[in-house]
């Protein structure tokens, strides 16, 4: 089967990690090129594909391009079988499968990143008050997917797999290796085990394992 494309990233990037998931559910075969960052970005061969010089960045096999993990994602569930199952059939199930895939970008990645980026990947210097400030928002969020969760629900929306799940677990994991303690999961009982409910799916372990095994790298837990 030949590509349907590619996709530029730095590795074990989440935001790509969920647009793999959703290529394998729809059968399509998706490269991953070599990439390093701030010399592949900055060539003249890429900047003329995608001009803003950021990753996430896809190519398709026809010389499609598109940036943002959202619409990649969004263009891979659109581009197989699963399109009705990932996406949704109707406005108000498409409206709720795009709220989540929102959230996971302007809530979650933003809050489980920084404190990730200053001590973990030594991106940032690490500020207190900043750490402290997304720890706490993060805290929220985890409580706003946890009250989501109520009544035994394994998906966000309905009742099968959608983006909305891969869009939300692919943060979520990170979270839970380098953030959430174990005495933020006595409180998360829902999400946990929303959660451990993909934690065995083929798909996900392939790019997610042993998340609940992990060693905690970010000591610091402030208060709400």
């Amino acid at each position: 089967m030949a590509p349907f494309g590619k996709i530029y990233t730095y590795p074990n990037n989440p935001r790509v990690n969920r647009a793999l998931i959703m290529a394998d559910m729809n059968g399509l075969e998706i490269e991953i090129p070599p990439y390093t960052m701030r010399q592949t970005n900055t060539t003249p061969e890429f900047l003329s594909k995608f001009a803003l010089g950021k990753v996430p960045a896809f190519e398709g096999a026809d010389g499609f391009c598109v940036t943002e993990s959202i619409a990649i994602a969004t263009y891979i569930a659109k581009s197989g079988p699963k399109a009705g199952q990932l996406l949704g059939t109707d406005a108000k199930t498409q409206a709720l499968i795009t709220q989540w895939a929102v959230f996971s970008e302007t809530e979650l990645f933003s809050n489980a990143f920084v404190p990730i980026a200053m001590t973990v990947l030594k991106l940032y210097t690490l500020d207190e008050k900043r750490f402290n400030d997304h720890i706490v928002a993060l805290k929220r969020d985890v409580k706003y997917l946890e009250v989501s969760l109520q009544g035994g629900k394994k998906y966000l929306v309905g009742d099968q797999l959608t983006m909305a799940d891969l869009m939300v677990t692919s943060l979520s994991y990170f979270g839970f290796k380098y953030i959430i303690s174990s005495e933020w999961r006595k409180e998360l009982p829902n999400l946990v085990a929303y959660m451990k409910n993909f934690a065995d799916v083929p798909e996900h372990k392939k790019y997610y394992a042993e998340v609940f095994d992990a060693k905690f790298a970010i000591p610091m837990d402030p208060g709400n």
